[in-house]
């Protein structure tokens, strides 16, 4: 693997800066050749457009850690059923996509790089089908929206019951199309409830700038309406066997898998304590900090954090919320879990770093898509 991985990494640095214009090349190759294809794609592409490069890119680039590759591999495979993904499908991707990169590599790009690209496609293909197959789940949930509640101009948080029983593990996160509103749009959101007896799903969901599905599902989603839920994916989970005590760093409504974390802790945790840090750039942003307290006031263990980037009235902690964490502490024998937007996390981490904890205690997810 590591000469094909040293291929790979070499020939997309020739078009790293040509991102937008490859994925514009590719799906044009794709649609050409095989125009039924599109109907699997939604009506919007300008998000679409790189989604599906990035996978690929980010497939290519866990190359170096075999386990980790074969996982991320077989858990898209299983994610992409929700698009009715054939096998056959997968070839027109890869002959699509070193088509495009071929196109705007320059004279740079060698006959080495059309093949080193081949094989490890190959491989990824491979596996995404394999995952599929193994997959015994539908390839999406219906579920009915049973709740639905503003909370605030942009925000909203609510519940779901699907169809039929839909397994996951707390922490997870899963892709939900807004059927009504954005047909063949999916966009992934975290559960902010661990599993329940009743099967019920609740979703925090901020309306960011042009967000598709998010202002759908904020502004015009009603009780009574059906949604589309696709397979779990993601592995910021607990782990039982550990007795070190936790912290949760939660921007925004990073703080569902948070809550999905401390419901799961309050039915068996008894003696590891529990820090949460919850930041916001305003006060009117921390939209859960009620129903936070009460857990605190509830369980001795957990203990709460608030702070505020850009609101300097605001009587708790101010500043980022990385920066908060490190005022705190010390944070020498705890694991991790931090979950925000791909900025917050990126900063988070990089503070961790610098407090020297391992990474092997961090565990994240982080969504920088908006659609």
């Amino acid at each position: 693997m590591g000469d094909l991985a040293r291929l790979l990494k070499e020939s997309w640095t020739l078009v790293e800066e040509h991102q937008d214009k490859v994925a514009g090349y590719f799906y044009a190759r794709i649609f050409l050749s095989h125009p039924a294809l599109r109907d699997l794609f939604p009506v919007h592409m300008d998000v679409q457009r790189s989604r599906l490069l990035n996978a690929i890119v980010t497939a290519v680039q866990t190359l170096d850690d075999p386990e980790k590759f074969d996982e991320y591999l077989k858990a898209l495979g299983r994610d992409h059923k929700k698009f009715h993904v054939e096998p056959e499908h997968y070839e027109v991707v890869g002959g699509a996509l070193i088509e495009a990169m071929r196109a705007h590599a320059g004279e740079e790009w060698g006959v080495e790089y059309d093949q080193a690209w081949a094989d490890a496609y190959a491989v990824i293909a491979s596996r995404m089908i394999a995952g599929a197959d193994a997959d015994t789940n539908p390839p999406y949930w219906y579920a009915e929206v049973v709740a639905h509640e503003r909370r605030g101009r942009d925000l909203a948080v609510f519940t779901v019951q699907p169809m039929q029983q839909l397994e996951f593990r707390a922490g997870q996160y899963l892709s939900i199309e807004c059927t009504k509103y954005q047909p063949r749009l999916w966009r992934t959101y975290s559960m902010a409830n661990a599993p329940r007896r009743d099967n019920t799903l609740e979703f925090h969901v901020r309306s960011l700038g042009a967000g598709w599905v998010s202002s759908a599902l904020v502004r015009r989603l009603q009780v009574g309406d059906m949604i589309k839920l696709a397979a779990p994916m993601g592995t910021m989970n607990l782990d039982r066997r550990s007795t070190r005590d936790a912290v949760f760093i939660a921007g925004g409504t990073g703080l569902a898998p948070v809550k999905s974390l401390l419901e799961e802790l309050t039915r068996y945790n008894r003696t590891r304590w529990v820090h949460v840090f919850f930041g916001a750039k305003s006060r009117d942003d921390l939209y859960d900090l009620a129903d936070l307290n009460r857990l605190a006031a509830r369980y001795p263990w957990l203990s709460v954090v608030t702070a505020c980037s850009e609101d300097p009235t605001f009587p708790g902690e101010q500043g980022n919320i990385s920066d908060v964490v490190a005022r705190y502490g010390p944070w020498n024998n705890h694991d991790f879990f931090v979950s925000g937007s791909g900025p917050m996390v990126k900063s988070t981490l990089k503070t961790l770093a610098e407090m020297q904890v391992p990474s092997v205690r961090i565990k994240y997810d982080s969504f920088t898509d908006m659609n």
